[in-house]
């Protein structure tokens, strides 16, 4: 527990400066530790701690631990990993907030006439490989057009990861250049889910807003079987 307090005061720390060196406030960022492989006992630990966004990247670790710590107040969840439609439902059963929409058939299998708001945001593709996932840039609005004739939804921003092999910089700006065209489609979707443990600086420095950091807030992740 102390280790992880240090370590969550370290990282503060870090977003802090970045933060100033940018010119911003960084009350207007938001830390969302991301627990993946991690036992439920660690977001209990760091609810204690103060936390208050954790996120998760496969569905059936969402659903368990939201089902086991669903007693936590103001705890949101977030859902980060690449999205099966098949899974839509359970995820969206399970989280606040779906950063990994990014395609047609995620926004019919998420949208729901009959519930609240899901908060979602479009996952953009910042490198040329057609096969990670996000939509292309240049799609990124006809999707969030979509997305805000769809029931159920709510638009909050883009998310993306930044390529490996490439500085950060370059794309996080890219990424705040696709932003700006989705607020012309929704102007209150101002969210931009960039940076982790190793590139958040650099996110900070080109608008993100909320950043996604996992082992250096939670360390080694167990190994899995």
């Amino acid at each position: 527990m102390t280790s992880l307090a240090s370590r969550l005061a370290e990282v503060d720390g870090s977003i802090a400066d970045a933060a100033r060196s940018a010119g911003r406030d960084a009350s207007d960022i938001t830390r969302i530790v991301v627990t993946k492989f991690h036992p439920a006992s660690l977001v209990r630990d760091l609810h204690d701690l103060g936390v208050r966004d954790v996120a998760e990247n496969r569905q059936q670790e969402l659903t368990a631990k939201r089902a086991e710590l669903g007693e936590l107040d103001g705890m949101r969840w977030h859902f980060v990993g690449q999205l099966q439609s098949k899974k839509a439902r359970a995820v969206r059963d399970a989280a606040d907030v779906v950063h990994s929409l990014d395609r047609d058939k995620l926004v019919s299998a998420l949208a729901d006439p009959g519930a609240g708001a899901l908060d979602v945001l479009v996952q953009v593709n910042l490198t040329d490989d057609p096969g990670r996932g996000g939509v292309a840039p240049a799609e990124a609005e006809r999707l969030a057009e979509r997305i805000e004739e769809a029931d159920g939804l709510h638009l909050r921003g883009v998310m993306a990861v930044a390529p490996l092999g490439e500085e950060p910089a370059p794309a996080f700006e890219r990424l705040a250049r696709v932003a700006e065209r989705i607020r012309a489609v929704a102007p209150d979707a101002s969210w931009i889910s960039a940076g982790m443990s190793q590139d958040f600086p650099d996110a900070i420095a080109f608008g993100a807003t909320h950043l996604r950091i996992g082992t250096a807030i939670t360390g080694p992740r167990p190994p899995q079987d």
